[in-house]
């Protein structure tokens, strides 16, 4: 079974904007741009850690459970890792996460400044100053067969896409207009040419539009 380079519940809003500008420790998503908001289905759903006795169930929460489903490694943006610009000036930063983040699997950080890898957790985040074709290639060597997560941010995304290296995708349409920020399409429909896109609304009002490759 081949690996695939995968997008998965990556949030944008129906203007297709998924992060603001000038993002800041207290900002992590940007200025004009509430987590809240964008990501509200997830917040609600049983498999939200703290919500499984309460949270929803149906086609939010499955795709919420699927989020990990067969990753093997994720690629992230320096800007999804962290605030901070520039040559590092230590390297006391060590993600947004604490002790133990959510991957639970090798992750390559998209760099031009490159440290040391380190480890949190099951959790092991490395530096790399490579092309998307390179980083792929690395992070399919460390993901033991499975699947690799394009975990964003936007600029991260577009990368990938505009390199043509990704297989399929999953992003939640919030219905909320943000106006200004980083967008990752103007419609969906721009991507027609190269994926099959099937679109299914939810109860909580998110659209969630599928891509598989052509």
């Amino acid at each position: 079974m081949s690996q695939l380079a995968r997008v998965q519940s990556f949030g944008v809003s129906q203007d297709g904007v998924g992060a603001g500008e000038n993002q800041t420790l207290d900002q992590p998503f940007g200025e004009g741009v509430d987590p809240a908001d964008l990501h509200a289905w997830r917040f609600a759903t049983a498999s939200w850690p703290g919500n499984a006795l309460e949270g929803s169930r149906g086609l939010d929460d499955y795709l919420m459970h699927d989020y990990d489903y067969n990753i093997g490694a994720e690629i992230m943006g320096r800007n999804k890792f962290g605030p901070i610009r520039g040559a590092w000036q230590d390297e006391e930063w060590q993600g947004w996460w604490g002790d133990n983040p959510p991957f639970h699997t090798p992750v390559f950080v998209l760099t031009h400044h490159e440290r040391p890898s380190f480890t949190l957790g099951d959790t092991t985040f490395h530096f790399i100053d490579a092309s998307p074709a390179e980083a792929l290639a690395e992070a399919k060597a460390a993901a033991d067969g499975k699947d690799v997560r394009i975990g964003g941010g936007v600029a991260t995304v577009r990368q990938f896409l505009d390199a043509d290296l990704i297989d399929a995708m999953h992003i939640a349409v919030s219905p909320i207009t943000i106006g200004k920020g980083l967008r990752l399409w103007d419609t969906p429909q721009d991507l027609e040419d190269r994926f099959v896109i099937e679109s299914v609304p939810s109860a909580s009002g998110v659209t969630h539009h599928f891509f598989w490759r052509r």
